[in-house]
């Protein structure tokens, strides 16, 4: 399992999302967006299975979380949209996800936004790597074998919890702009 584990770890630093100018520049039905995002998910996919389907994406357009495709056909914003959502959807509910790309956006532009949480992303699975990969970092840290699972939901949890605290704060800020 250790191994299994290490070869893992070097597929997680390796791993890079696409960025906002990477992504296709032309129209795509529901079945190729699908493909393409679980795709650019598959180390995530490789863990659970569903990161995104057709019936995800209707309700995230019901939900108002992406912008209604033109004729059917999404583009380059709903693929950026997809992305963060599925990874998102796993650590925030639906509507913290949604406030947190709409603060975000404001601040940084979608591109920007997009491009910046590619980074994010990027970063903490490399660091989530190193951990699993460098046994003399992982000593530091006490992290035994028995122990990694609970260190690392530990290590979610804790995150998760400043995340929704951060997300927080900003909706408060933002209604009392609204005022």
């Amino acid at each position: 399992m250790r191994e299994e584990l290490k070869h893992w770890s070097k597929m997680l630093l390796d791993f890079e999302l696409p960025r906002w100018e990477e992504l296709p520049d032309f129209e795509l039905y529901s079945d190729q967006v699908v493909q393409l995002v679980n795709g650019y998910l598959h180390l995530v996919e490789e863990v659970e299975k569903d990161i995104l389907t057709a019936s995800m994406i209707n309700n995230y357009v019901k939900q108002k979380m992406i912008p209604k495709p033109e004729k059917k056909k999404y583009q380059k914003i709903h693929l950026a949209y997809l992305i963060a959502i599925g990874l998102l959807k796993k650590v925030l509910t639906i509507p913290q996800v949604n406030d947190g790309i709409r603060y975000q956006s404001e601040l940084s532009g979608l591109n920007g936004a997009y491009n910046l949480f590619c980074e994010e992303v990027e970063r903490a699975l490399k660091n989530v790597a190193l951990q699993i990969h460098d046994r003399e970092k992982e000593r530091e840290l006490t992290v035994t074998e028995e122990s990694q699972a609970l260190y690392f939901a530990a290590n979610a949890f804790a995150h998760k919890l400043i995340a929704n605290k951060i997300v927080n704060l900003n909706n408060q800020k933002m209604e009392k702009s609204n005022e």
